[in-house]
């Protein structure tokens, strides 16, 4: 599933290539991932314009278009399989479901599974609407805010953490390994956490979002524990310990029991 470090490479793809280019022509291929726009309407809104600096909101990618409305943007939403891809003179691939043309190549936005996908906001304030339920991005929350949005928690901290309302951007891959840095079991309760454990918690939230961010993905590394939690044997790359599986919260879930003890 696309996460925070996900989307800021989809971010790069974009400004790397289109930005401020001229959209020559809008195709939608499955108007599935469409969300609040038609085809036709969202062909008029963007042919012709160009896109501007993008920014992120947690796992939204924002992308505000030149045009007659101030703050006018296409919000996209990766969902648990889309992702954003140049192409210059390549075959379409099974699963492009929208295609922005340029001079030069295009800009295509995939997804097999549709679950989430493409707005288009007329101005600042419908985007500002479309992300008001969302907590901050957790790339920019400090360890005061991170300490704020769990204190109004009584459930379990791995839900908490992943919950968008309380912190933007955080996954099943990021949450499991930002907790098993902070050696802190999944299931434990917000109220459970002290201040140290706050701390420990966001310093390793910092960590792991700065390294995935620079990788565009969370790494599946073998020292980390990302890179041992689809091995059916896989072990603690820490302390050697089998690693532990189940479901919390309605995720699957892997962790250590002898670094995060309960």
């Amino acid at each position: 599933m696309p996460e925070l470090p996900d989307v800021e490479g989809f971010r790069r793809v974009l400004t790397e290539h289109a930005l401020g280019r001229r959209i020559r022509q809008v195709e939608v291929l499955d108007a599935g991932v469409l969300r609040g726009v038609t085809g036709a309407g969202l062909r008029r809104a963007l042919t012709g314009h160009q896109f501007r600096e993008p920014w992120r909101h947690g796992k939204h990618l924002v992308v505000p278009v030149t045009g007659s409305r101030d703050g006018a943007a296409v919000l996209l939403h990766f969902g648990m399989t889309g992702s954003l891809y140049w192409a210059v003179d390549e075959k379409r691939q099974r699963f492009d479901r929208v295609v922005f043309g340029f001079a030069h190549g295009e800009l295509r936005f995939q997804d097999m599974r549709k679950l989430h996908g493409l707005r288009y906001a007329p101005d600042r304030e419908t985007v500002e609407r479309l992300l008001a339920g969302l907590g901050p991005d957790a790339a920019e929350l400090t360890s005061a805010g991170l300490r704020d949005r769990l204190a109004a928690r009584r459930g379990q901290v791995k839900p908490a953490l992943m919950d968008q309302s309380t912190v933007a951007g955080l996954g099943n891959l990021l949450t499991d390994e930002i907790l098993w840095r902070a050696r802190i079991d999944p299931h434990r309760s917000c109220t459970q956490l002290d201040g140290a454990d706050i701390r420990r918690l966001h310093t390793r939230m910092r960590t792991v979002l700065r390294q995935s961010i620079a990788a565009g993905r969370v790494p599946p590394r073998k020292n980390w524990l990302t890179g041992r939690r689809d091995d059916p044997a896989g072990s603690c790359p820490r302390c050697g310990t089998p690693l532990s599986h189940a479901w919390v919260g309605g995720r699957g879930t892997t962790w250590c029991r002898h670094c995060q003890p309960c």
